[in-house]
């Protein structure tokens, strides 16, 4: 049996290296098709993401296995790049190291925000999609279906998901969850174009925000980042109008002084009768004066704030990392275990089988020659001869046992078979 991956993320590979070998759905499911052309006994599963692009393979004929240079080969070729351009910017793992990776990546230990939890569905939908193709085989649907089951035993029994670490997810799973009761009626307006602050409005989208606003200098960019949310774009004359009708304010502009000063806010607060307005200043320096944060009403945080409050679970996340790290190990070792005893069960119940007809022969053909035997004798001859089939195969199944589970079984198991003729 064969496992490998070859593949990158950020943790030795810079974003544009990662983005010439990323794949889209229906590029890797091509790639998988191509692969399954060139070597037909190889099962295969991409998982494709922002951060890592990772290529599964397996097949239960090591002989036919392609080499790392192939595969390095294919996805170069693949993606019209040259294989000297990328080989050093791929990581490889083989056999008990593909298995402990994956179940690492699934349960969200390998992400650039530990404890996500968006990594297991792309893990998922990674091997639906392979299964669907065709791609997948009897060692591809073992190992992601138990890595499935280990990143929940890691949901389920620690706490390294329940404590969120990027900035926009504390932003909205826990100051403004702590504000709003509920989001579908809320009206949202983002000042500025950031990434982190289109981020945040992902999360609230998917709390049940549908009324968003934008609002920037650059109104050509404004109406680029409201497409994506199916928002209004507004010039930066309407920022007073749009802050009067706001319950939650993302601000996110790279102005060098603040955009809202504590005057200008006396203009907004007036009209809104001291209704709730919850404020994310994500911009450095501040778009909002703090001494805004002491009207009425009003919640302000600063990145400052999020900050903080990222350390604090990120510390309380990683005293929960052994206990996650215990359970992928216990689960490595058990799944190898498994994959051991299914590799070479079949082989060693031949063995044993040939042993025993061959016990049986020579006993028959004793006991036929003692005539009126004492039972009590004959069955202490049977035993005996039981005893010795038994020390005789114990050195060579441990051997295969020991070699099985070694990191790079050195062939026992092939060897067994044709010294022994045990072929099907």
């Amino acid at each position: 049996m064969k496992l490998h991956m070859i593949g990158c993320s950020h943790h030795n590979a810079n974003v544009e290296v990662r983005e010439r070998l990323a794949f889209t759905p229906e590029q890797a499911r091509r790639a998988m098709l191509l692969l399954r052309e060139n070597f037909p006994d190889m099962e295969s599963v991409i998982l494709s993401t922002c951060n890592r692009t990772e290529l599964y393979t397996a097949s239960v004929d090591a002989t036919t296995f392609p080499s790392h240079h192939d595969i390095v080969d294919f996805l170069a070729q693949f993606h019209q790049l040259e294989s000297e351009a990328i080989f050093d910017n791929v990581l490889e793992r083989t056999g008990e190291d593909v298995v402990r990776h994956l179940f690492t990546v699934a349960a969200s230990l390998d992400s650039m925000v530990v404890g996500e939890a968006q990594i297991l569905s792309q893990v998922k939908q990674a091997y639906e999609m392979a299964t669907d193709a065709d791609c997948a085989g009897t060692l591809t649907h073992s190992i992601f279906q138990a890595a499935i089951h280990v990143a929940k035993r890691v949901h389920n029994e620690t706490n390294i998901h329940q404590k969120r670490v990027s900035i926009p997810s504390v932003a909205v799973g826990e100051f403004a969850s702590s504000i709003f009761d509920r989001f579908d009626d809320k009206k949202v307006l983002i000042i500025g174009a950031g990434e982190m602050g289109e981020e945040t409005l992902n999360y609230l989208r998917d709390l049940g925000v549908h009324d968003f606003s934008v609002v920037n200098r650059n109104l050509e960019r404004a109406e680029k980042l409201a497409v994506k949310f199916d928002a209004k774009a507004y010039p930066w004359t309407e920022l007073i109008p749009q802050l009067v009708r706001a319950d939650v304010v993302i601000s996110t502009t790279g102005a060098s002084e603040p955009i809202i000063t504590y005057d200008q806010f006396q203009e907004v607060e007036s009209k809104r009768f001291q209704k709730t307005l919850f404020i994310l200043d994500l911009a450095i320096p501040r778009d909002f004066d703090p001494k805004i944060g002491s009207c009425v009403g009003v919640y302000l945080f600063s990145i400052d704030d999020l900050q903080k409050a990222c350390e604090k679970n990120r510390k309380a996340r990683e005293l929960e990392w052994p206990k996650a790290e215990k359970i992928v190990e216990k689960e490595t070792m058990r799944f190898m275990t498994d994959l051991h005893h299914r590799a070479t069960g079949p082989t060693i119940k031949r063995l044993k089988q040939a042993a025993d007809e061959l016990k049986q022969d020579e006993l028959r053909r004793l006991l036929n020659k003692l005539s009126d035997l004492d039972p009590k004798l004959q069955n202490e001859i049977e035993r005996s001869f039981d005893r010795l089939v038994n020390k005789i195969l114990h050195p060579p199944l441990e051997s295969l046992r020991d070699d099985m589970e070694s990191a790079a079984p050195g062939g026992l198991l092939d060897a067994l078979k044709r010294l022994f003729r045990l072929y099907d």
